[in-house]
């Protein structure tokens, strides 16, 4: 008899066991709400990824890479606000996460909140020096500031540390050219045309907008393009 029930124990927790690992956990379905959120944002859903990233949040609302990827899909989608909202709320949860205060950066800028911009970037590039983006962005919100010295370093520390991208050479074209020095901002502009000839098309400046510049900064693109020899 108690080898019976023994069996029957033995059995029935092996089997409620199997069950258990059988199913989904929490962040197994977080996991895979990310995923989708990322394919549908590679469709171009932009819809449909912002619903699954915030499926995925609400799973596992520790995790950054949720968090950030739901802001980032946000401010896609031109909704900025709501993009600053979820970043902001994730600082808490990690400080010191450059991705974090990369994207948030981006989201102050474009809406021209520009010294939160200054201040969200220069953090991001303590926290991680050889930070591109940080230094990228912070030359297109000094040059709105008029503070043309600090744009130029930025710039030229981004050039430096992404040589293969012709947009620090255009953000540092045009702080050099709003300083007076139209001279090296020519020679700064060519190195764009250099790396990348669509920069020498008047009309394909237009796209610089996805890149942070502002309506004013694209057309101080083209004055400089049209200045050319």
């Amino acid at each position: 008899m108690h080898r019976t029930l023994r069996k029957i124990w033995i059995t029935a927790f092996l089997m409620g066991w199997s069950y258990l690992n059988a199913q989904p956990t929490w962040a197994d379905s977080a996991v895979t709400y990310r995923e989708l959120g990322i394919t549908y944002r590679d469709q171009g859903d932009l819809t449909a990824s912002i619903a699954a990233f915030q499926k995925a949040v609400e799973l596992s609302p520790e995790n950054l890479e949720g968090r950030v990827n739901l802001g980032w899909t946000l401010h896609l989608a031109k909704r900025d606000r709501q993009s600053a909202q979820v970043l902001e709320q994730t600082i808490p949860y990690d400080p010191y996460n450059v991705q974090t205060f990369n994207a948030l950066g981006i989201v102050y800028l474009v809406n021209d909140d520009l010294a939160a911009a200054v201040l969200t970037h220069t953090w991001a590039s303590w926290l991680k020096p050889n930070n591109e983006i940080a230094h990228y962005n912070l030359s297109l919100a000094y040059q709105r500031l008029q503070q043309y010295p600090w744009a130029i370093a930025s710039a030229q520390k981004a050039a430096q540390l992404e040589p293969e991208n012709p947009h620090p050479w255009v953000a540092l074209a045009i702080a050099q050219w709003q300083q007076g020095d139209r001279q090296t901002a020519l020679e700064s502009y060519q190195q764009a045309i250099a790396l990348d000839d669509r920069y020498s098309d008047r009309e394909f400046l237009e796209y610089l907008n996805e890149s942070g510049f502002s309506p004013a900064q694209i057309q101080l693109s083209q004055q400089i393009l049209a200045a050319l020899p």
